[in-house]
């Protein structure tokens, strides 16, 4: 994946509602904890933005499905009762609008924003769709709560996850979470999916000795 990236040596590609990103969450922590130099541009991919029709039961069973295989693989602690409530809409254009908010607030980290948000929804069943809960989410990660939800609610931010959407598509990123290295101002992919730590420990090494 060659092309100009934004500031960061690496840049992460993800959505508050993509349970392998949510998966994911503790293997890039640590792997972070391990390299506290490397800074992190966070993206939000968009896996499934301005969706208008509630869910069906049959979607609701294939994904309580593969929430399970998440589970299984990464440990995290899923909670069904939101996603099988009647009428769910399942949108994440509104929790990555609430990432880009909090990153144009200048939160002290992002990423820590966007895990608890997938927190909020995944573990404590909290409807993130919803603004209010978004900017409830907010104020419990420091950010001022009106502050929050006037800027989450403007043209600007509207604009600007569609920019980082269309970020994700001009790179051909078609799967979350998708966490790539900038070396020389060209990205270069570590994982694409869910990974362990031992596994993304092993790619960015890989890359540091390829390119130097």
């Amino acid at each position: 994946m060659n092309t100009r990236a934004p500031h960061g040596e690496l840049v992460y590609f993800a959505d508050p509602m993509c349970s392998w990103c949510y998966g994911f969450g503790p293997a890039l922590s640590i792997f972070l904890n391990a390299h506290p130099a490397l800074n992190v541009q966070v993206v939000m991919g968009g896996l499934r933005p301005y969706t208008q029709e509630p869910m069906q039961a049959a979607q609701k069973q294939q994904i309580r499905g593969h929430w399970q295989h998440v589970q299984d693989a990464s440990g995290q602690i899923f909670n069904d009762a939101l996603l099988m409530r009647d009428g769910f809409i399942y949108d994440t254009e509104p929790a990555c609008r609430a990432v880009v908010t909090a990153r144009w607030m200048k939160h002290a980290d992002v990423l820590d924003f966007l895990k608890a948000i997938s927190t909020a929804f995944y573990r404590d069943a909290r409807d993130i769709t919803q603004a209010e809960t978004l900017a409830d989410v907010a104020a419990e990660n420091g950010l001022d709560r009106a502050a929050f939800i006037s800027t989450l609610d403007s043209p600007e931010m509207r604009e600007v996850v569609k920019q980082d959407f269309a970020f994700s598509q001009s790179l051909g990123v078609q799967g979350f979470p998708t966490l790539c290295a900038r070396i020389d101002n060209t990205l270069h992919v570590i994982t694409n999916g869910y990974a362990s730590v031992t596994s993304i420990e092993a790619q960015y090494k890989k890359l540091r000795n390829e390119i130097r």
